[in-house]
């Protein structure tokens, strides 16, 4: 530890041995706990005093563990005993506080049998689905319901409550919720045959309808329309979110690179924007201690302070992180799991050496390697130079994972930085953060930002567009995604207007080539003329008859009877007299014995009514006129 650390270290000690009241003897890791979350919760910062803690208690933790004041095989830094760690399954199910103990086995029962074959996220998303979302729910409406056979007002009752969040907005997870519900009900039903002692007593028949299921396929492609549209709104925006964060670091870049060189209260001028470097008794503190100043300016235009090396480190690790997303397409959490190991190379028999990027199992738990593309390699390597600046070497250290509440083993991962005294591993959350933030700012000059924001996955579906749309294999774009089935990466893909337009252009283009050229011979006058009375025959007094060009009519010109008659909106009084004409000869018919008459008047009368059904719905749609086609004799259109 610096030196310039050991007095913040110590007074966070004594503080808390004179709040507590005890000796250093009996300050125990729990009794240090308490403290550091006492000062957390009431805001305080003390000890922090430019040490960089979030709160207090990070580098007494670090002087006590080294000191072997606390146990040498507990956690090394605060940080690490703060942290959540797994829950047993009953500690997952008993979070709900339900009621009924019986079940309560139950689904403690069928989640430890369910949980060898499922990761940790996993298995604590289907206890909040089936302990809180179904059965604390279903308690809370009857709390005498004894069982799992739920009747159909209880479970519409339960639907209408489940689909609905606290602040009253719709529940976007709920599909997830009634399949977890349905695959409980299926298991249980499986099970019995098998252990009927078990299982068979809790067997009932689901609530959940085989329809409610069906229609699960409807609503997953209202949700692939809802992400292409958002993948849509955010191309044409991505440019502009790489050169705010590429021209901020390099700003901040060459600012670091003069101020460092200025002497106390000298000017630096830099694009047109002018600073003037501060020098405190801290830096002269840490400088005569053996450290390194951090290199502060003044900005004259806002009045604002600059912490620039605190600045532009954050500012690389921002373009870093987005520009390895956008590049290679991997999950947050796998761009956040690479480590120097991930870094390898492949000599082809030609001599050719390619760069490869290892990504470790994550979603899919399957490892796969990634060929880096030179934009891809030239930041990692500016990464890996970072690290080794100054000839040392990336520090080792655990990387805690929130969705399956474990620490890794220490490893050199590559996007860690130095936080105050100590390095940490990059979040999911402060790259979240980092991008909402960029996008706040950016949407003060930009519009299109005002009510767009970019997540972390959004550059993956990017990549998988621009992959795919580029005409590469789909098959090949799952592989450097990471994707077990085909259909998955199809779902990442957003199809723009041009890019349809061009490949059906260039489909044409590629079958007009394997035709024979006289079937694109120059159109004569008479076949011409043909064409264009072809569309006035068609003509009739309803409307327009739809047969096929060169087609005659099959029909005899019975056109209310005929599927080709396209009725004309503007037609449908018309339609309503034929209709008086005819009830009033069907009348006749009747009157006079004409069954066959009969007959086939009631059949027109169907037509009839089929058509107008059928103009009236056409109606609401606007009409759009396609005009005529441009061709010429001895042209092209």
């Amino acid at each position: 530890m610096n030196p310039i650390h050991h007095g913040t270290a110590l007074f966070d000690i004594a503080v808390a041995l004179t709040t507590q009241g005890i000796a250093l003897t009996d300050l125990t890791p729990a009794a240090f706990l308490h403290y550091a979350w006492e000062c957390r919760r009431q805001g305080l910062v003390l000890g922090a005093r430019g040490a960089g803690s979030r709160f207090p208690g990070h580098l007494a933790w670090q002087v006590l563990h080294t000191m072997d004041h606390f146990p040498s095989h507990g956690p090394a830094t605060l940080k690490a005993a703060l942290l959540n760690g797994r829950l047993t399954v009953e500690e997952l199910v008993d979070r709900y506080k339900i009621r009924n103990p019986e079940v309560r086995h139950l689904l403690v029962a069928y989640l430890e049998r369910r949980k060898p074959e499922l990761d940790y996220s996993t298995l604590d998303n289907l206890s909040r689905h089936l302990a809180s979302n179904f059965w604390a729910t279903i308690e809370q409406l009857a709390p005498s319901q004894p069982d799992l056979r739920i009747d159909g007002e209880l479970y519409q009752r339960w639907r209408e409550r489940v689909a609905v969040r606290v602040d009253g907005k719709g529940r976007r997870d709920f599909d997830p919720i009634l399949r977890a519900v349905r695959a409980f009900y299926a298991d249980l039903q499986a099970w019995a045959a098998a252990e009927p002692e078990q299982w068979a007593i809790w067997v009932a028949p689901c609530p959940v309808s085989d329809a409610e299921v069906r229609g699960y396929g409807l609503r997953k492609r209202r949700v692939k329309e809802r992400m292409d549209d958002r993948t849509r709104q955010r191309q044409p925006l991505l440019n502009t979110l790489l050169e705010h964060l590429e021209n901020r670091y390099g700003h901040l870049r060459d600012l670091l690179a003069q101020a460092a060189e200025a002497a106390s209260g000298q000017i630096v001028t830099l694009e047109g924007r002018t600073y003037r470097r501060l020098w405190s008794r801290v830096d002269e503190r840490r400088v005569r201690l053996g450290g390194r100043a951090n290199v502060r300016v003044l900005d004259l235009k806002s009045g604002k302070y600059i912490n620039v090396t605190h600045a532009e480190d954050a500012a690389f690790w921002e373009w870093a992180i987005v520009e390895v997303l956008r590049h290679s397409g991997v999950r947050i959490e796998e761009a956040l799991e690479l480590t120097h190991l991930s870094i390898r190379q492949y000599q082809r028999p030609n001599g050719e050496v390619i760069a490869l990027l290892v990504v470790a199992p994550s979603k899919s738990d399957r490892e796969r390697v990634i060929p880096m593309s030179a934009e891809l390699f030239a930041v990692v390597a500016a990464i890996v130079r970072r690290h080794n600046a100054g000839g040392q070497t990336i520090p080792l250290l655990p990387r805690y994972d929130p969705k399956e509440r474990q620490s890794s083993p220490p490893m050199p991962f590559l996007f860690q930085r130095k936080i105050g005294t100590k390095h940490e591993v990059m979040s999911d959350t402060t790259v979240v953060n980092m991008l909402k933030r960029h996008c706040a700012e950016l949407a003060e000059q930009h519009p299109g930002f005002r009510a767009t924001s970019f997540t972390p996955h959004d550059f993956r579906r990017l990549l998988a567009t621009a992959l795919v749309n580029s005409g590469l294999p789909i098959h090949i774009g799952a592989a450097l995604l990471g994707h077990l089935n085909l259909q998955t990466t199809r779902g990442y893909v957003a199809v723009f207007n041009e890019d349809v337009v061009r490949h059906y252009q260039g489909f044409l283009d590629r079958r007009r080539q394997a035709r024979p050229a006289e079937e694109y011979r120059p159109v004569t006058e008479p076949e011409w003329s043909g064409f264009e009375e072809h569309f006035d025959e068609r003509k009739v007094e309803l409307g327009g008859c739809a047969r096929p060009y060169g087609a005659p009519c099959q029909h005899e010109h019975s056109c209310l009877r005929c599927p080709m008659l396209t009725i004309n909106p503007e037609m449908l009084p018309r339609l309503d007299e034929i209709e008086d004409d005819l009830q009033a000869r069907r009348s006749r018919a009747a009157h006079e014995g004409w069954l066959g008459e009969v007959e086939g008047l009631d059949l027109t009368l169907t037509f009839l009514q089929q058509k107008r059904e059928q103009t009236q719905r056409l109606t609401h749609i606007a009409p759009v006129n396609l005009g005529m086609p441009s061709i010429r004799p001895g042209g092209s259109s």
